[in-house]
């Protein structure tokens, strides 16, 4: 059996797996669109800490896990007459082939940037009013921040290098300490941040997966220090600075 029937035949498996749940067992049978939006943003969420920790076959379950999520909305609009999953896959597919004129038409295209750029303009023509109403207002707001510079890149609004970035985070270090109003000192951390992820996108680094890499490895850390104390017979919370500076020098070679 070639490859591509075998996939076909594990998609149509899961239809029909899904058809049976939604007829036969009571908790699949009540959910709704609305009751699995948070399910959804967990099992994504998953997905995305498996793919930080390379875990292969980690990742592999959490995408069967966001397939069939994405195969039960599909269902629950068909049973509404709404679209059903031929429609959503046949959609996506019109828009990609759309969205591709270097691969499905006459346009020429020379680099990556040059891809985004046609993109953004395919968008606009489509209806859109503005580069940046395709970002979800309900996104985190370091990768928001991320998407917005991405986007109104593919318009040329962008720094001409590097140097120029880092310039841009200087001065708006200088701001926030000159301001000492609660309300505009906030709005200014708030520009810092946004200039360093700015700077971090330009030289090709994702900041939130930097920061939760950097997340990671200080929960790593803490809980080597944790450890110490313990064999240690010290009480967190009962223990000098220094010393707790010591014990996670320790956490940091152990």
């Amino acid at each position: 059996m070639n490859n591509r029937k075998k996939q076909i035949q594990a998609f149509e498996r899961l239809l029909d797996i899904m058809d049976e749940l939604r007829e036969k067992c009571p908790w699949d049978r009540k959910q709704t669109m609305e009751s699995l939006r948070t399910l959804t943003i967990e099992e994504v969420y998953e997905l995305s800490d498996a793919i930080l920790e390379k875990d292969t076959l980690e990742i592999k379950k959490e995408l069967g896990d966001v397939f069939m999520h994405l195969v039960f909305y599909a269902k629950i609009a068909a049973e509404n007459n709404s679209f059903d999953v031929a429609d959503v896959l046949n959609s996506v597919c019109d828009k990609l082939i759309h969205r591709h004129p270097h691969i499905y038409g006459e346009t020429t295209v020379n680099s990556e940037e040059e891809v985004l750029q046609n993109w953004e303009q395919i968008k606009l023509k489509e209806g859109n009013t503005s580069v940046l109403s395709g970002v979800p207002s309900s996104l985190p707001a370091m990768v928001k921040a991320y998407r917005i510079q991405d986007k109104v890149k593919g318009v040329g609004f962008e720094f001409e290098n590097a140097n120029q970035v880092f310039d841009k985070i200087q001065e708006e270090i200088l701001e926030f300490k000159k301001e000492e109003n609660p309300f505009d000192r906030e709005m200014e951390f708030g520009d810092i941040l946004f200039s360093m992820i700015n700077y971090g996108r330009f030289v090709g680094i994702n900041s939130e997966d930097a920061l939760e890499r950097s997340n990671k490895k200080f929960i790593h850390r803490f809980q080597k220090l944790e450890e110490i104390a313990k064999e240690k017979g010290y009480i967190l919370g009962e223990i000098p600075l220094n010393e707790l500076e010591n014990l996670w020098n320790l956490a940091k070679i152990r």
